[in-house]
């Protein structure tokens, strides 16, 4: 070989090694459920651009992370199943049929329950949860009433406690997790949608759909078995709607639906400390990896919006299906 060949074959080398590099560490890709449209979008992070279209059950609404984060859960509400994609890949690895009306879902941090909000049938379920099993990875334990229109769930870091917002009838209720029997019922402001527990369990935010503001409850007292006090109505924006964790165990982020903003919370403080903008009915929010970027559902648009943290302006848009209601990414800042 002459020395004159030696740089293109450093070249050659230098290309091969980043290809293989680059094939054991692909972008990670971002998922965005089109409720209207019974699909998901798949879009790529690095083009902004939809890739392809995954079709699901009956309006799609929520997604979840699996605990053993091999499988990214689909809830498709009117299709009363679940489907469970790669996280990693975009592909379907599954289908569970039979979960009746699965709106909303969260797992026990001890990986005991899947529980689910039947939203139009007013009840929560209780699934044992085995991720082995591809038969029968879901198993009903117990259904509970929980009047009227169960929209959100939040659980303790201790899987003792389960929070349920009942949007219709303006109420919280508490559900202990070893018994799956009701502790308490409050009621709350107008049309509460999405709840957030702090890091330390001890307090949570309802998101006023129906008003413009974020509630904070304390619910320390006796380990969250007694009925909460309101501390504070936090002002925030028309529509609060939607929570995603900034990633740091203090702040967390609300979007407003009817504002068009998305706000920042100090959870010490309990006081709004940043606001971003949100256009065309912001939903659903992702975090990304490098803390400078958001990503939230235009859900009027049938677009996904991508912000800059920094200038608080958006940077790009790109066209999902209709009605965009659940974002994720593995490429994310941890959720809570």
């Amino acid at each position: 070989m002459s020395f004159q060949s030696w740089p293109r074959l450093a070249v050659a080398l230098s290309l091969s090694a980043l290809a293989m590099s680059a094939a054991a560490d692909p972008a990670k890709p971002i998922f965005v459920l089109n409720s209207l449209d019974a699909d998901i979008s798949v879009v790529d992070p690095v083009s902004f651009k939809q890739i392809k279209r995954i079709p699901t059950g009956k309006e799609p609404h929520h997604l979840y992370l699996s605990p053993d984060a091999k499988s990214l859960l689909v809830a498709n509400a009117l299709g009363d199943s679940l489907t469970f994609l790669d996280p990693h890949t975009a592909e379907v690895q599954r289908v569970v049929q039979g979960i009746h009306d699965p709106y909303h879902l969260r797992f026990s941090p001890d990986m005991k329950w899947l529980i689910t909000a039947a939203n139009r049938l007013d009840y929560v379920n209780f699934y044992s949860w085995t991720p082995a099993s591809k038969t029968e990875p879901l198993k009903l334990v117990k259904r509970i009433s929980a009047p009227k229109t169960p929209s959100h769930l939040a659980i303790d870091s201790k899987s003792s406690t389960l929070y349920v917002s009942l949007q219709d009838s303006n109420e919280l209720l508490s559900v202990d997790l070893a018994t799956q029997t009701p502790r308490w019922k409050i009621t709350v402001g107008e049309m509460p949608a999405d709840i957030f527990l702090t890091a330390d369990d001890k307090h949570i935010l309802v998101a006023l759909t129906g008003d413009a503001v974020v509630e904070v409850y304390d619910v320390s007292a006796a380990g969250g078995s007694t009925p909460p006090k309101l501390l504070k109505r936090l002002p925030t924006g028309k529509g609060a709607h939607s929570f995603r964790a900034w990633g740091d165990r203090r702040h967390v982020l609300v979007s407003n639906r009817v504002a068009n903003t998305i706000s920042k919370i100090d959870t010490q403080t309990f006081t709004v400390v940043d606001q971003f903008p949100g256009p065309s009915g912001p939903d659903d929010m992702e975090v990304m990896g490098d803390g400078k970027t958001i990503l939230v559902n235009s859900r009027w648009a049938g677009k996904l919006t991508e912000i800059d943290t920094k200038t608080r302006k958006v940077v790009r848009q790109v066209k999902v299906g209709k009605s965009p209601h659940g974002v994720f990414t593995l490429d994310s800042q941890p959720r809570q």
